[in-house]
């Protein structure tokens, strides 16, 4: 049997609901997963999911309901237990504050997609473990990471006008070598196409960090350091300002970073950071969950803060329009949030150069279990990993154990001192639930008096 389009599903869901205030989006994926541990390739995931959903609006209330069989009956069914939903709530809390689905606009053609990696030809990822495994060998480390690569295509089905169609690709190879003593170093890269990803080096990058020092760990004192960030960190600063600061429904009821603060200088004059969908190096989307139209938004220009992010529901708070940021169908919480983060790279030539002004601080390569504690002041906690150094007279020295860092995300991108000329695509790449690629390009940054609070071990 041919496998029924998601325009065609989207198209039927709608008209089960048989509601001029109802949204039907239906989301394809077909994805590939390889990890592995130890220089041996572990789990592989293939996945081929058709997932239907359809919201309807009652009195200001959104009622959803999701299901996978896209038979006519099915179909009648997730659209009912939408308007009960719906109605459910409008019934118990009165009248809600959701003005409607928006109407339809149009759309515009990016990069997004790359008939190649949609293929998802196995055997790719298969080559790219085994230069994973060659180079572990050859630098007496041991591999360990993921492979992925998916094509997702998402049609909504909006109350009035044409369905809306987009089709994505993104492939994401990431590496953690362990060398002498258990020491680890991480790399990673993300695109849009399979050929834009070298295994080989993704894994030797990781490898230097793991064999490129000769002592055991010095455990650093807590306190305040000049502090030399990789992309891979600096997108963790990003990811906090895009749930604290940036969010507009947050900012609308003034629980937001920048409540208060538009149109002041709220970081150092040297960053420049847009919202940018259609932009070379992003993971780009046509569209948002309610079937709002991206584009470009400037967000804080030579430090001052401009904007903050809206779906409809955040928008109609504000007073402003959505400027397609929608997580999901009515914008329901935690609200909107930026996708396609990019800030602008500055004068020095790599990682290196920011390193040679500093006289003692600490080189950080990622970030895990990063946390947002307090969004009113981007406050947010957060432990190295995976490649932390002691900077030295302008040189990476030695390697010191992982410590937590306590500061302000605001604060930090305050006391930037100078950025990386080149910005890079980083994503985490660890795609759980429905696949929904996303990732920040962003440069290496070198910043002044970053609030270490203590080992990763002490918490």
């Amino acid at each position: 049997m041919r496998a029924q389009a998601p325009r065609e599903v989207a198209a039927r869901a709608r008209e089960a609901a048989g509601d001029e205030h109802a949204l039907a989006t239906v989301t394809r994926e077909r994805s590939l997963a390889l990890r592995f541990a130890r220089s041996r390739p572990t789990q592989s995931t293939s996945v081929d999911d058709l997932t239907v959903e359809v919201a309807v609006v009652r009195d200001g209330h959104v009622g959803r309901a999701a299901t996978n069989d896209v038979g006519p009956d099915a179909l009648r069914r997730c659209a009912d237990a939408a308007v009960r939903a719906a109605e459910t709530a409008a019934g118990q809390a009165g009248p809600g504050s959701y003005p409607g689905f928006p109407e339809p606009a149009g759309l515009r053609a990016h990069h997004g997609h790359d008939p190649e990696t949609a293929r998802l030809d196995p055997a790719r990822g298969g080559e790219a473990l085994l230069a994973a495994f060659e180079l572990a060998a050859e630098t007496g480390t041991e591999a360990n990471g993921l492979w992925t690569a998916g094509e997702v295509e998402t049609a909504i089905a909006t109350p009035s006008g044409p369905v809306l169609v987009d089709r994505v690709t993104d492939a994401h190879l990431k590496a953690v070598a362990f060398g002498p003593g258990r020491r680890s170093g991480y790399a990673a890269r993300t695109a849009v196409s399979l050929r834009d990803i070298d295994a080989r080096a993704v894994a030797a990058a990781a490898a230097a960090k793991a064999t490129d020092a000769s002592s055991e760990p010095l455990d650093l004192e807590p306190g305040e350091y000049t502090v030399v960030m990789e992309p891979h960190a600096v997108h963790d600063l990003l990811w906090v300002l895009g749930q604290a600061a940036f969010n507009g429904l947050a900012h609308s009821e003034g629980r937001g970073a920048l409540a208060g603060r538009l149109h002041t200088r709220v970081v150092s004059a040297t960053i420049n950071l847009s919202d940018s969908p259609r932009y070379a190096s992003t993971l780009p989307r046509a569209f948002d969950a309610e079937g709002v139209p991206k584009a470009p938004l400037p967000l804080i220009q030579d430090g001052v803060a401009h904007r903050v992010v809206h779906d409809v529901r955040s928008g109609a708070a504000a007073g402003a329009s959505s400027t397609g940021h929608a997580q999901a169908a009515g914008g329901p919480a935690p609200g909107p949030s930026p996708n396609n983060l990019v800030m602008a790279g500055g004068g020095a030539a790599d990682e290196g150069e920011l390193c040679a002004g500093v006289e003692r601080g600490i080189y950080v390569t990622r970030l895990w279990y990063t946390n947002v504690v307090r969004p009113e002041e981007s406050l947010f906690t957060a432990v190295t990993r995976d490649g932390t150094f002691l900077i030295e007279d302008g040189r990476v020295t030695r390697p010191i154990a992982d410590m937590r860092v306590t500061d302000s995300a605001l604060d930090v991108l305050s006391r930037v001192q100078a950025l990386g000329a080149r910005s890079v695509l980083t994503s985490d790449g660890e795609l759980y639930g429905r696949r929904f690629a996303s990732g920040s390009v962003c440069p290496p940054l070198r910043a002044a008096a970053v609030r270490f609070t203590g080992s990763a071990a002490s918490g």
